[in-house]
């Protein structure tokens, strides 16, 4: 199983929206999500913006091809794009660049 984590940034003025629309994730994004491969996956937003994504998936890629595949993210990644600061065009899940594991205990 790969444990994957992620940055993005998401705008100072749009942090409470942020907040709202994920406490109210549609429940056919969190079906998709696990029908795909997107297993205890955490979101963590610090008051300036900064979030800090985690999963566990048996191979990223894949989750993630799987995922962008599906009607339900194509929607949702249209509405969350404004949300967040430098995409450069690109969509928040696109963005989504893992970071390097150095440590882990087990």
């Amino acid at each position: 199983m790969q444990r994957v984590c992620f940055l993005l940034k998401v705008r100072q003025d749009r942090i409470a929206e942020y907040r709202e629309r994920h406490a109210a994730v549609w429940p056919e994004m969190c079906e998709a999500l696990s029908a795909t491969g997107w297993h205890n996956y955490s979101l963590f937003l610090r008051d300036d913006g900064l979030l800090v994504g985690y999963l566990e998936t048996p191979d990223f890629e894949a989750a993630r091809s799987a995922m962008e595949a599906t009607d339900v993210n194509a929607r949702w990644q249209a509405e969350m794009s404004p949300l967040f600061e430098t995409l450069d065009g690109a969509r928040p899940d696109e963005a989504m660049k893992p970071l390097t594991e150095v440590f882990h205990l087990a």
